[in-house]
């Protein structure tokens, strides 16, 4: 993660999470490039001991609330392995003018890519109690709402508020808190 003076310091506390596009570039507009960022976090709930509390994907950044031992470790794995995914897509896609951006925009410390496709860091926030959650949560889940796509949160098909709402969510999310 880039360098930023929010940090992980009890990777045990859930924390919440702000991850954005490039230069908020729509990238996530596509159900498969949506899909690449719910199989990472399926591998990391699968192989780690990464728990998702809440999640919501808009077209340029995901907001979400995780917790594991390593979480620093898990968050840097998720971050570098969905940018080359979908950077790899893109190229096979031959989506040029979007490469030429992440190309653009790339900070010039980043020698060991061609693109950059996520902004430096994620700016983790610890979850210090069910109240800071609950607030959480809630920021999350209203954003769609907030920006008119949807009049009810469990609406939007990329949210953890499908899950808290009682519905089927495209992704298993921890509620037993």
């Amino acid at each position: 993660m880039g360098k930023s003076r929010y940090r992980i310091t009890v990777p045990q506390a859930p924390h919440f999470f702000t991850a954005t596009i490039n230069q908020w570039i729509p990238i996530f507009t596509r159900p498969a490039t949506v899909n690449i960022i719910y199989g990472s976090w399926h591998y990391l709930q699968q192989t780690t001991t990464f728990q998702l509390y809440g999640y919501v994907i808009l077209e340029n950044h995901i907001h979400f609330i995780a917790q594991s031992d390593q979480l620093s470790k898990h968050i840097q794995s998720f971050k570098s392995w969905t940018a080359r995914s979908i950077l790899d897509r893109l190229c096979e896609h031959n989506a040029d003018f979007l490469l030429k951006q992440f190309a653009f925009y790339k900070k010039s410390h980043k020698t060991q890519s061609q693109y950059q496709f996520w902004q430096e860091g994620s700016h983790p926030r610890m979850i210090q109690d069910e109240v800071i959650l609950r607030q959480k949560l809630e920021y999350i889940h209203q954003n769609p709402v907030k920006r008119g796509y949807v009049e009810q949160p469990e609406h939007w098909r990329y949210s953890s508020a499908r899950n808290y709402a009682g519905l089927n969510g495209l992704i298993d999310v921890f509620i037993d808190w």
